[in-house]
């Protein structure tokens, strides 16, 4: 029943993908405007997640799932009925608060599961966040084609009220807690040191990169995520404890996150509309949104098949390997993407060879951060991985959408052939980058002594640490 309200929250990260150039028409608004339907959503779901993962570990899991479910559920509503952008985007904030569904799914699964189903549990969590990711691209062209963009949003609220009962009747409550309060000073340095720069990464098409505005609003962001940290440790009951995640293999893990979700964001984004560009363009497909979601259809068999298999892997012997395999085959079916890109059989393998690193990557990267911190830690740690999950995705779909809109044929005013090339090229960057970060994880073994005293881990998450991979 976990299951039910992930992949609720999965679908919804993509199904709006394939509707955005009908949102844009319906709504007569610009590609950089659309963009933040899918960025407005991601940076909710940052700023929330950490808060979220913190309630489940002070009130019960179980508990704030439900809350969380229901809102996501609320946001679905406004969504469908949104008659503007502004409207629109509201409902995609609300939506995307339920971000905090992930620690609190991968948290009971910790707390309940026995301790060698662990890694295959997160496993099967993550590849039905994978595989809902990728038919959220199918199921949002069939509505798009077939009825309108607003059913996207009915349909999630649908499975949202089947998954709020469901989980109430069949989801036990979690024993473990970690009493404390919220630090809402946290939460709203994380909020503004987020949103700031990626306001600037969205505008930075149109304003120009080297506009002041651009460029105070990343630096002001980068400037109160330090800040943030400073607070952090001189709070008793933090937001985020800055002193674990000092941890190398959590550390190196976190980072490697972000860039993991910047590579497949900016995947999804290019794709559909790559497929939907008109033939007459020398480069698109001139698919409808229905075709251009199937395209993504292999990609999500990948997942479903590589992220169990990466979960048993890495129970065995450690989520390091499964997460430098999935990031370089995630980076280099991007570069594939960006030689060659005109035809759908070639679309079909490069999106089957990056559905296969996304899975094995995802389900290796929770499993990382659990295998690192104490079971009391859990919601908050594994929050904070999928919060920079979103981050990376945040930028990866601006970043994408961006570079598509500063590359267009003044001839037809649609993209142009280089503009998709050249984010498919960033994206397999960052894809590569993820796996050159992921070869620095020490094994536990190794991990544990290295780091215990400077981070001032517990006994428990010592042990933990020092588990061999």
């Amino acid at each position: 029943m976990l299951a039910l309200g992930v992949l609720a929250y999965a679908l919804s990260q993509t199904m709006i993908a394939p509707a955005m150039p009908d949102i844009q028409h319906s709504l007569g608004i610009t590609t950089s405007a659309v963009a933040w339907t899918l960025t407005a959503y991601l940076v909710a779901a940052s700023v929330m997640t950490a808060v979220i993962g913190r309630l489940g570990d002070m009130l019960g899991k179980k508990r704030v799932l439900v809350v969380t479910l229901i809102a996501f559920g609320v946001g679905s509503a406004i969504c469908a009925l949104a008659p503007s952008i502004g409207v629109l985007i509201v409902g995609r904030v609300v939506q995307g608060a339920a971000g905090g569904l992930f620690p609190l799914a991968f948290g009971i699964v910790r707390d309940e599961f026995p301790r060698e189903r662990v890694a295959g549990g997160i496993g099967l969590i993550s590849s039905i966040m994978g595989v809902g990711a990728g038919f959220g691209l199918v199921i949002g062209g069939l509505l798009v084609d077939h009825a309108s963009w607003h059913w996207i949003f009915w349909l999630g609220l649908a499975i949202t009220v089947v998954a709020v009962i469901a989980t109430e009747l069949l989801v036990p409550e979690s024993p473990v807690r970690a009493p404390g309060k919220i630090d809402w000073g946290g939460a709203g340095l994380l909020g503004l040191g987020l949103a700031a720069p990626l306001i600037g990464v969205s505008q930075g098409g149109s304003w120009g990169w080297g506009d002041p505005r651009t460029l105070g609003l990343i630096f002001a962001g980068l400037a109160i995520l330090v800040a943030f940290g400073a607070y952090e440790l001189r709070q008793r009951e933090p937001l985020v404890n800055i002193r674990t995640f000092t941890l190398k293999p959590v550390l190196l893990t976190n980072v490697a996150t972000i860039f993991v979700g910047f590579a497949m964001f900016a995947g999804f984004v290019l794709v559909p509309q790559l497929a939907q560009a008109p033939e007459s363009t020398g480069f698109g497909l001139g698919t409808n949104a229905t075709v251009a979601g199937l395209l993504m259809l292999p990609s999500t068999l990948m997942m479903l098949i590589s992220a169990p298999v990466s979960g048993r892997i890495g129970a065995r012997r450690g989520s390091k390997g499964p997460l430098v395999v999935g990031a370089l085959l995630s980076s280099a079916a991007l570069f594939l993407y960006a030689a060659a890109h005109g035809s759908a059989p070639l679309l079909l393998v490069w999106g089957a060879i990056q559905g296969a690193g996304i899975g094995a990557a995802f389900a290796a990267m929770p499993n990382l951060i659990i295998e690192a911190v104490p079971q009391h830690q859990t919601g908050e740690a594994t929050a904070v991985n999928t919060l920079l999950r979103n981050v990376g995705a945040s930028i990866g779909s601006q970043i994408a959408g961006t570079i598509l809109a500063s590359h267009v044929l003044t001839s037809t005013g649609m993209s142009s052939d280089s503009g998709f090339t050249l984010a498919f090229l960033i994206a397999g960057v960052a894809g590569l980058v993820a796996g050159g970060i992921a070869v620095l994880i020490p094994r536990r073994a190794r991990a544990a002594a290295a780091e215990r005293a400077g981070a001032g881990v517990t006994s428990e998450q010592a042990a933990l640490a020092g588990a061999e991979a």
